[in-house]
């Protein structure tokens, strides 16, 4: 039985959903070192420039900021290295297919602890273009106005 139960968030990459429209997402264990753990314990770690790939039939994830162990000795890790994703074959595949074409991308979306385990949330995404944020703007700003009005309109009616 595992120590830790339940999931427990360690960072988001807030900017992904906002630069990509995400079409489908997958749930990836990480091959992680002794301190990399520890640091992701501490809930230090930075998804803003990372990104994945499949490479010769592996997942690999990229670019993700995983600080230095604090405590750590001289065998402390780089904070920048390869991580290899532990995804099915079948998974694997899916996920090429639907990149192969182009326009598509893996993006990292949220690093947690699942029942004690490292594991992230990847999507196949296609990036926004400038009017279509524009538009996911406008639209959340209305929304919100709608939501303000009709919660006035509820207050004074009781």
């Amino acid at each position: 039985m595992p120590k830790e139960q339940g999931e427990r968030v360690v960072a988001t990459n807030r900017k992904a959903r906002h630069d990509y429209l995400i079409e489908d997402t997958y749930e990836a264990g990480l091959v992680l070192w002794g301190t990399e753990v520890k640091a992701l314990r501490e809930g230090r770690a930075s998804l803003v420039d990372g990104y994945a790939y499949i490479d010769k039939g592996e997942a690999w994830l990229d670019a993700v900021h995983i600080p230095e162990y604090i405590q750590g000795t001289w065998t402390n890790h780089s904070p920048r290295r390869k991580r290899k994703l532990l995804l099915h074959r079948q998974q694997i595949t899916r996920i090429s297919h639907k990149i192969a074409p182009g326009g598509y991308t893996l993006v990292p979306l949220k690093i947690y602890f699942s029942d004690g385990r490292a594991k992230v949330e990847i999507a196949v995404a296609k990036g926004k273009r400038e009017f279509d944020k524009r538009q996911a703007l406008r639209e959340r700003q209305d929304k919100r106005e709608a939501e303000r009005a009709m919660a006035t309109r509820n207050r004074l009616g009781e």
